[in-house]
């Protein structure tokens, strides 16, 4: 192998070793979290130092229409230099021949950060918490659907086939009978990841039709966006090899519920000691404030967590998606969660986010809530005690509102960078304004003959 196959992270060059390199993917995330870029001959990448791609993927909505007037100096595309993080290199053990994916980072032509970009919106975030001498963990949980291949849009979602020759069934949280049924997509799962050099904690069975949850094991937030950035087509291509489909819908079937991106959040300091356990093992003050930065800062990037008109349909009472910020000790009806654990591992969950949002805009929308908490030292309410289904609606309910409190969010906008809020919003009302041209069937069934 050349050095830089020799310097690529083991898993990577175990591959090439089996396989050899024919190709390599240069991909960047978009706003949506689609994988944007190019695939480059293996020798061709062998001699480049970047590349090249319009910063207009930005501007992009997820019809692929453009939000034009986010860019203020007229729609001129001008060049973004991407240049590869090889420590991100890892297989695409699906492809027929030997090909690796390795994630970009953008810049201007000055060499400055292109603030746009998601994952620099996370480093950015990141850095916020560094220069304060703290060091952010996260933890996410992805949940999705397998679901039928549905080819016509205007059919509706039906769950995957099982192995029984009947559909996935509902309701049947945690049941290793009901992973059972879709066992061979789930080794395929298993198979890629264990490839690509992916730990996943456990596979568990929630309570959708055909619902799956995957849980990571906690780090680093900018190196798990980019596994759950890989595991979102790593899952997508288990699926259609066994002819179904993977969906990160928030809401993509009628009665069943939601697929959430759980994070998982605590700070070390310096030595590596949880911010949230003092000494003694008690509770601390950075645990309170990061709650509070939580409480009062999270309705203002709903739009970030939930990022679609789908998104909402997920925020139902009594389904299994909080819409209040009450924080609770292991309650899961509390949007805001502390879950069982030792001292050292104490932790705060947010389980408002959706698993349709992008990974980049989602842990850095829930690490920004903490850091301004934490900065502010910021106070929660006092702790809710049993059902908080029955508590305040405290978050917005469609994706309108939620662009209304982003706009107004300026201490935000600082957090995660001023020109990143004003073109993601810009982007989010293009795409709110394309939905509203569409006419659906409940408007069809209820309102053509009644009104």
């Amino acid at each position: 192998m050349s050095d830089w196959l020799n310097s690529l992270p083991s898993a990577a060059r175990a591959y090439l070793e089996s396989t050899g390199l024919d190709e390599v993917e240069c991909v960047i995330a978009d706003f949506p979290g689609i994988a944007r870029g190019k695939a480059v001959p293996a020798g061709k990448f062998q001699r480049l130092t970047h590349f090249h791609l319009p910063n207009s993927i930005f501007y992009q909505t997820i019809t692929g229409d453009w939000g034009e007037e986010a860019a203020q100096d007229g729609f001129t595309e001008p060049d973004m230099i991407l240049r590869p993080d090889m420590e991100t290199a890892t297989a695409a053990p699906w492809a027929d021949d030997g090909t690796l994916q390795v994630i970009h980072d953008a810049f201007d032509q000055a060499g400055d950060p292109i603030p746009l970009a998601p994952r620099n919106v996370l480093k950015r975030v990141v850095e916020l918490y560094r220069a304060q001498g703290w060091e952010p963990i996260v933890a996410p949980e992805m949940e999705f659907y397998l679901v039928g291949r549905n080819t016509d849009p205007a059919k509706e979602i039906v769950p995957m086939m099982g192995r029984t020759g009947r559909p996935a069934a509902a309701r049947q949280a945690y049941s290793l009978t009901a992973v059972d049924e879709y066992g061979p997509v789930i080794d395929d799962i298993y198979h890629f990841a264990e490839v690509q050099g992916f730990e996943i904690d456990g596979i568990t069975q929630e309570g959708g039709a055909g619902q799956v949850e995957i849980n990571l094991r906690h780090g680093d937030p900018v190196k798990l966006a980019d596994e759950i950035f890989y595991f979102k087509r790593l899952i997508r291509e288990a699926a259609l090899k066994r002819d179904c489909f993977a969906t990160f819908m928030a809401k993509p079937i009628e009665g069943e519920p939601g697929s959430a991106m759980h994070i998982h959040h605590s700070v070390s300091d310096a030595e590596g000691r949880n911010l949230f356990t003092g000494e003694d093992g008690a509770e601390t003050d950075a645990f309170f404030h990061f709650i509070g930065g939580l409480q009062q800062h999270l309705p203002s990037v709903v739009a970030l967590l939930a990022p679609y008109v789908n998104s909402y349909r997920r925020y139902v009472k009594d389904h299994a998606a909080p819409i209040n910020l009450e924080w609770g000790r292991d309650n899961r009806t509390t949007g805001i969660r502390i879950p069982v654990s030792d001292p050292a591992s104490r932790r705060v969950e947010n389980r408002i986010a959706g698993m349709d949002c992008n990974p980049y805009l989602g842990i850095a929308a829930s690490l920004a809530c903490g850091y301004l908490g934490l900065r502010d030292k910021l106070r929660p309410h006092e702790l809710f005690d049993g059902d908080a289904y029955e508590a305040e609606d405290a978050i917005p309910r469609g994706i309108y509102a939620a662009l209304e409190q982003f706009d107004a969010a300026k201490d935000m906008h600082e957090v995660l960078h001023p020109e990143f809020a004003r073109v993601y919003s810009i982007v989010k009302a293009t795409e709110y304004d394309e939905f509203l041209q569409v006419i659906s069937p409940w408007e069809r069934e209820h309102l053509l003959l009644n009104v």
